[in-house]
């Protein structure tokens, strides 16, 4: 590239950034020219990426009237920058969303575990076989079809992708590369939004904000440190406290006579329950009762029961 070009890419660069609030850094390695046309076209209105080397990226960051020279240090990889006028956050999910799959290349990394999983190929007996075999699959052929014959993981993620993984991955239609964009880092008003921070999931960070809520209302209630969302709370809770005082306490009042009713009503119910269980407990106490009276009077009848028998020492006989 011409000095003259350089200068008019660094301008360029330039103006973009001083016209857009967020200024995002991406890593373009190993995403294919066909895929990049493909989200670049999607993005129209939304967002604008322009190519860049890394020292025209530098300068360009150094030349404009904002403050984005702390960008420098995030330039990794093949850069690109990106421009919009969208909220960072919401620019990630953007792209985050417009992944799609891709089939692996030798020395591309693993961005998940890669497994095969058991079950047919689908494909017949042959040299599928050795492919298969060279990376640690137990095949066997069942009904004329290679069958594979449990998940495997093939390569770790983080790891690299090798030749002999590359060739059964192809072979079995495996395309376990995700093509996004990749973005870095985003600025807006100064401040530097890192990937780490801008990729989170929408549907737990609602779930925590609901349960922030909540605790909160919690907290306000149980220390009487009441604010205006949970003063009317505050006085239902104190309504329904003081009702179930005064119905365990049946102090007769107009709010709570229906209350008090059908709490007379559902005692009466367990009564009239318990009454069948009470009278047989009577009743079998009753004849327990009169069994030992009638035990007691047939000894008492008997001839010299109950009489106390004395014995003399010298005759031996026994007298009463």
């Amino acid at each position: 590239m011409l000095r003259k070009e350089k200068s008019k890419e660094v301008e360029k660069l330039k103006e973009l950034i001083d016209n857009h609030s967020v200024v995002g850094l991406l890593n373009m390695h190993c995403l294919p020219a066909k895929q990049l046309q493909k989200i670049k076209s999607d993005l129209k209105g939304i967002a604008i990426i322009e190519m860049g080397k890394k020292n025209l990226i530098r300068r360009a960051l150094e030349k404009s009237k904002k403050d984005v020279k702390s960008l420098e240090e995030k330039i990794i990889g093949e850069p690109a920058m990106i421009f919009s006028n969208e909220d960072p956050f919401r620019l990630f999910k953007i792209l985050k969303e417009r992944r799609s799959s891709a089939p692996a290349r030798l020395g591309d990394v693993a961005p998940n575990d890669i497994v095969i999983p058991k079950g047919s190929t689908g494909l017949p007996p042959g040299p599928a076989i050795s492919t298969l075999q060279k990376i640690g699959l137990k095949t066997t052929v069942d009904r004329g079809k290679i069958s594979i014959a449990q998940d495997n993981v093939v390569v770790k993620s983080g790891e690299g992708i090798h030749e002999d993984v590359v060739n059964a991955l192809n072979l079995l239609k495996i395309e376990p590369m995700e093509i996004c964009l990749d973005l870095v880092t985003a600025w807006q008003n100064e401040k530097i939004y890192d990937k780490s921070v801008l990729d989170i999931d929408v549907d737990e960070y609602l779930n925590n904000i609901n349960l922030a809520v909540q605790q909160m209302i919690n907290l306000s209630l149980n220390t009487g440190y009441l604010v205006p969302i949970t003063a009317r709370m505050a006085i239902q809770k104190a309504f329904v406290e003081a009702k179930e005082v005064a119905i365990c306490a049946n102090i007769i009042d107009r709010d709570i006579i229906d209350d008090l009713l059908l709490k007379a009503v559902a005692e009466a119910s367990l009564l009239k329950d318990l009454v069948p269980e009470l009278r047989k407990e009577v009743k079998e106490e009753g004849e327990k009762e009169i069994k030992e009276e009638k035990s007691k009077e047939k000894i008492e009848e008997e001839p010299g029961k109950g009489k106390e028998v004395k014995k003399d020492e010298n005759k031996g006989e026994e007298f009463g």
